[in-house]
Formats: C-alpha cells, structure tokens, sequence
C-alpha cells in the first residue's frame, strides 16, 4: 500500500485499519493507536479524534492519535462519513448531525473494545469538528471529557460575517444550486482545496 499518511508513527505506537457503522449505516473507516507492549487485559482510557473539516484520519488526527498512544491512550482517528475512505453517497457532503454522530460512533466501537474503560472515553476534535464533538458530547453522556484545538464554529462563522440581506442572498443562491442539483441527478462538487499539489500558492 502506498505511504498515505502526512506523519511518521513513533516506533513504540501500532496502528490498525478498523472499519465499524455509524446509526445511518454508513461505514465509518478508522485507524486504531495503541502502545505496541500493551497489556490486552488492562482497560486503558480511550479518546475519539475527529478530522478538520474536509480533512481525514491520515492528517491532523493521526498526529493526535500517534502522540497521545505515546502517553498511553487507546485513539481512535476516522474519516467523517461521505469523505476519505468512510463510505456515504453522494461524496464530499456536508451533514452536520451525520457528523456529530461520527463522535457517537466512535464511541460506540471503543466500548467494544476489552482493552478500553468504557467509563474513561473522551473526544477531540480539530477544527471544524471541534463544533462536533463539543455538540456529540452535549448529547452523548458516554463522553466524558471534550477538548478542541482550532476551533472553528462553522455555522456561527457563517452566520456572524454576514448581514441579513447577504444571508438571506446566500440561501437563495444555494436554495437554486440545490434545484439543479436534483436535476442534474448529483450535487455539483466545488473542492475547497486544490485536487493536485502545487509548487506555488495559486492567484487568488
């Protein structure tokens, strides 16, 4: 397989592709971190990490999930449902409440783990999903701890730099996107980031 990830894992660190289904039925693809000299029969604490938005378990939360396996946490890293190698039609699509319940997922498959204390499960969330995990842990009395790091409140964001008016012109533009999208049978696919690397920052 192709090296994919954007880091090196420590050498004290195992890492292993899970894959496990969210309450919509959608395969949710994951990378589990733990100690290599682990002992199997002592539950350890456990930490869900979830991706900045558009991104995936093989950037940032790979980072998290290396350094804190480090300090003895069982992390689990996933690709959000419609992205990276998670499944969900159609591709790219933004779903908050799917993306809230990746966390509850997460937790889900941590606790069928003998290896983790299901009382001792806590998530991350990087980014745009720092306003997941904060809203997963709200609903999800399993999560015991929460901790973002860049924040990024996407809906608040949106709504604040706006006026009424630009908002409501907003709507109406996506209002009419979301028309051609059903007849067009497919949303349109805009990418927020460039699909090859660059040398250079690109004009604007």
């Amino acid at each position: 397989m192709t090296e994919k990830y954007t880091f090196k894992i420590d050498e004290k660190v195992e890492r292993r592709h899970v894959n496990y289904s969210n309450r919509y039925d959608i395969t949710i693809a994951a990378d589990l971190y733990r100690l290599k000299a682990e002992n199997f029969g002592l539950r350890k604490p456990a930490l869900v990490v979830g991706p900045p938005y558009g991104g995936v378990k093989e950037q940032g939360p790979g980072v998290y999930a290396n350094e804190l396996a480090k300090r003895g946490f069982v992390v689990l890293a996933f690709d959000p449902a419609f992205m990276g190698e998670s499944g969900g039609t159609p591709r790219h699509t933004s779903s908050p409440d799917i993306f809230v319940e990746n966390f509850s997922a997460g937790v889900d498959y941590l606790r069928s783990l003998p290896f983790v204390d299901p009382e001792k499960i806590g998530a991350i969330g990087l980014c745009g999903s720092g306003g997941f995990a904060l809203a997963a842990a709200q609903a999800d009395t399993r999560i015991k701890a929460v901790a973002t790091a860049s924040l990024y409140d996407i809906s608040t964001v949106d709504r604040e730099s706006l006026t009424a008016r630009q908002l409501f012109e907003l709507k109406v533009s996506l209002n009419r996107q979301r028309q051609l999208d059903f007849e067009n049978g497919e949303p349109e696919y805009l990418p927020s980031f460039p699909e090859t690397p660059s040398e250079a920052v690109p004009d604007g």
